[in-house]
């Protein structure tokens, strides 16, 4: 239960609540929700599995897990990749996150009711364009992460694990019992649910893939730490079915949440990323009750980012006490300090240094970019050939079936997807991300 709480917990995150309903919703719906489970499957899966397999075999941080496995080789780069991925995702992560307390704070104080669409977007500019308030809640996010890190994994990543996610999930089902009941909800269901294959491209099918790949945390060396710390008595292959199970879960009730009450209000559901922190509050405001429920929604918000925090905070607190052999709090601390000096620079990046570019993109989109379209791509695409190419077939299957005691009826299929199909699929991906479509026609 805890191993599942607390590797569910790095899968589950802002990713799945505000990412994927967007994402569904500018792709068709149904047919996107039916090629992102697939690639779940096909890629997610089979990954996550290699991830949990080094980390455990490995017994140590991203990329101390490596070094073990391989002492002669370089792969232990990838490791350090994946370290240096998790904290760049914290620079911007952390300003999102900052930013669902604000809005917790905003629904409790009914500052949603009476607002049309416009002035939502409005407020939300003028919010996030501040020098101060954003930063101050981005610091009390921090602290409260960096609190459960400094109790350890046992008490403290663990403890709040096994609490909030079991949160998470009433949350998301009471909202998603409201929204069904609204009138004109069930076309919000059948938008979800029914599926029109004629809006498939190979655009849809590539964001299906990369969502997939970046909703379950994947390539930036969380499962790999999570896995050092799996026992040796669990198996593998039920966790990471467990795992992937309730983080697609978690996904899909996140749609059922949003889109009736969208379609209700005749809201469009592509609406992209502002669908959370505009369009929602605008939804919020015209339902009875409408207080109770955004309050609801946004701790919902702040607990899927929280978890996320904490385990992507873990992989670098976990690096720098094995590789540097500094204690817990002081390289907590260190990590927070230097996490808050990057977030600082993408919050400011909406208002005071919104000019200020680096490549073209504000700190903000440049953390955000380098990690989803570069680094997290290729971390994903290094973990699988090392698996499936480097890790000798004997050994990875020893692992997988704890020396042999389980039965692997599934090991040569997942040994082809791993050499195979998960390389490939993650390459297109990447070539998508970076802009390079045209060779793929897309």
């Amino acid at each position: 239960m805890a191993v599942v709480a607390a590797a569910a917990g790095s899968a589950v995150g802002l990713g799945n609540i505000w990412r994927f309903p967007y994402e569904l919703g500018q792709y068709g719906g149904a047919a996107f929700l039916i090629l992102y489970v697939l690639f779940v499957v096909l890629l997610g899966a089979p990954i996550m599995l290699s991830e949990f397999a080094i980390g455990r075999l490995g017994q140590s941080d991203a990329s101390g897990s490596f070094r073990k496995i391989d002492p002669r080789g370089k792969w232990w780069l990838i490791g350090v990749m994946g370290v240096v991925s998790a904290f760049l995702i914290m620079g911007f992560y952390s300003v999102v996150s900052g930013w669902t307390f604000e809005y917790i704070y905003q629904a409790f104080t009914n500052q949603f009711a009476g607002k049309d669409a416009t002035t939502l977007a409005s407020n939300f500019t003028e919010f996030s364009s501040d020098t101060v308030r954003p930063l101050l809640w981005t610091v009390i996010f921090m602290i409260i992460a960096a609190s459960i890190i400094l109790l350890g994994v046992k008490d403290g990543i663990e403890r709040s694990t096994k609490f909030l996610m079991p949160l998470l999930l009433v949350i998301i089902i009471a909202l998603g019992i409201r929204s069904v009941t609204l009138p004109g909800g069930i076309d919000g269901l059948r938008f979800l649910f029914q599926p029109d294959f004629s809006k498939i491209n190979s655009s849809v099918i590539l964001s299906a893939m990369g969502q997939a790949f970046f909703s379950l945390s994947l390539g930036m060396g969380c499962m790999i730490t999570y896995g050092s710390y799996i026992s040796k008595k669990n198996k593998l292959g039920h966790t990471v079915a467990e795992v992937t199970l309730l983080d697609t879960l978690v996904a899909v009730l996140a749609a059922v949440a949003i889109f009736p009450a969208a379609f209700s209000q005749g809201i469009n559901p592509g609406q992209g990323p502002e669908l959370v922190f505009i369009t929602l509050p605008n939804v919020f405001s015209n339902l009875p009750g409408g207080q109770f429920w955004a309050i609801l929604f946004f701790i919902l918000l702040s607990v899927a980012a929280l978890t996320s925090i904490i385990s992507l905070m873990e992989v670098v607190v976990a690096y720098v006490t094995e590789e540097f052999k500094l204690k817990r709090v002081p390289a907590t601390i260190g990590v927070v300090l230097a996490v808050l000096v990057f977030s600082t620079l993408s919050s400011l990046s909406f208002g005071v240094w919104r000019e200020v570019h680096v490549f073209g993109m504000t700190f903000f989109d440049l953390f955000d970019n380098v990690t989803s379209k570069v680094l997290m791509p290729l971390g994903g695409l290094f973990i699988a050939l090392f698996a499936g190419w480097v890790m000798p077939a004997k050994l990875l299957k020893r692992e997988i079936s704890n020396e042999g005691r389980l039965k692997l009826r599934f090991f040569n299929f997942y040994l082809m997807l791993i050499r195979y199909v998960a390389p490939l699929g993650i390459l297109l991906v990447l070539l998508n991300q970076l802009g390079l479509g045209k060779w793929l026609g897309v």
